[in-house]
């Protein structure tokens, strides 16, 4: 087992590995996308549709990767963004990826769904630490879970807005997850097919959310936490209500969930400090375009006024470099750190970063740059196809 562990290097090895090891309720909960999970290739195929250009001659034996944004300086452009049911992969998944953020010197958003409660981090929440917030229709409620997010140390709001209904994630409704609240026998046999998984979960038995695990009415399992959570998102949210938010919420707001330049702008004029680029990883809308193809034209739209990140189909470090020379400020990682986490726990975290930190550099150095910053001048801009385009043509 040491010696296959030892091979596991990329976001693909871990995918395979993770598929191996998990119930495949919980696989395809990860790896699934709504519809016929166009979208969800999209992310990936476009990075490959990406063309950047050496350069030779050039003095980079000085290099940084040190990165600027969401108000810190972090030793990498990258964060782990917010995965729901993580701990439901590995016991202890998210105390593995807070550790594992901050030995790397980057970010991390906690899920809205995490079993940990916002009191309850491993360590105290670093600067960029984020918690992400769906916002609720009981306002009163949704202002309780901000003051705990703001009491537990937290200075950064990640406000999910691309959740307006659920999407329909055809793996899922086959596999039975969208309409249970505890395992049925055909899941109880899958699980008993992955001991391994299964040794390992009952060390955190029962599970329960961190937000709602002392709400009335909201269950006693995790299934039926997050079926409960699930049916209180507000789908009236609107630029009205981001507007309350900014309001109510005193420390740095980030919205997740931007596709289009007018809506870049709306979080402009409402007062959000940075955006995300974001589909949901094509888990809600089937057909919605690469986030790396609409983050040019979100770029220019807010002209470095607050804070660009991107997510969506990030594999390589090489795709978080072309991501930057796009006018991303930094990128989120989703699915590829999830199944390292499932795969192999904190070790395997650590693997894939160091992978990533050594695929971003080396990308950097063979462009002929030393920085992030450099990444952005002019010679490092990309050859793109024509869907592409920024928002003046």
């Amino acid at each position: 087992m040491a010696r296959r562990r030892d091979n596991l290097l990329t976001a693909e090895d871990f995918r395979r590995a993770a598929r191996r090891r998990l119930p495949r309720l919980f696989f395809d909960y990860i790896d699934g996308a709504a519809g016929d999970e166009i979208t969800a290739r999209r992310n990936a195929d476009a990075f490959a549709e990406i063309a950047l250009h050496p350069r030779a001659l050039r003095d980079v034996s000085d290099r940084t990767l040190a990165a600027r944004f969401l108000g810190s300086s972090f030793d990498l452009p990258l964060m782990l963004g917010p995965i729901g049911s993580l701990g439901m992969f590995r016991a202890g998944a998210e105390t593995d990826a807070v550790r594992t953020a901050h030995r790397f010197g980057i970010p991390l958003c906690l899920s809205a769904f995490a079993m940990t409660a916002p009191e309850d981090m491993p360590e105290p929440p670093r600067p960029g630490d984020a918690w992400q917030l769906y916002v609720l229709k009981d306002r009163g409620r949704t202002g309780a879970i901000m003051d705990r997010i703001a009491e537990a140390g937290f200075d950064t709001l990640f406000v999910t807005v691309d959740t307006a209904v659920s999407g329909l994630r055809e793996r899922d409704i086959r596999n039975g997850l969208r309409r249970i609240t505890r395992p049925n026998a055909a899941m109880l046999a899958d699980m008993a097919l992955h001991p391994r998984w299964l040794l390992d979960f009952a060390r955190i038995w029962p599970p329960q959310m961190g937000v709602a695990r002392d709400w009335s009415g909201a269950g006693r399992s995790y299934l039926e936490q997050a079926a409960f959570l699930a049916g209180q998102i507000d789908p009236s949210f609107d630029g009205r209500g981001l507007d309350w938010l900014r309001a109510r919420w005193k420390g740095r707001l980030v919205v997740k969930g931007i596709l289009h330049p007018d809506d870049a702008r709306l979080c402009l004029d409402a007062g959000a400090d940075a955006l995300v680029v974001s589909n949901h990883g094509g888990r809600q809308f089937d057909g919605a375009p690469a986030t790396i193809s609409a983050l040019p034209a979100i770029a220019e739209a807010v002209a470095g006024r607050i804070g660009v990140l991107l997510d969506g189909g990030i594999r390589r470090g090489g795709d978080v470099v072309k991501a930057l020379t796009l006018g991303a400020d930094a990128c989120l990682l989703g699915r590829a750190y999830a199944f390292a986490l499932a795969a192999a726990g904190e070790a395997g975290l650590v693997a894939l970063l160091g992978h990533f930190r050594a695929e971003i550099d080396t990308s950097t150095a063979l462009l002929g740059k030393v920085s992030v910053a450099d990444l952005r001048s002019g010679d490092a801009v990309p050859d793109l196809p024509r869907v592409f385009r920024s928002s003046r043509d």
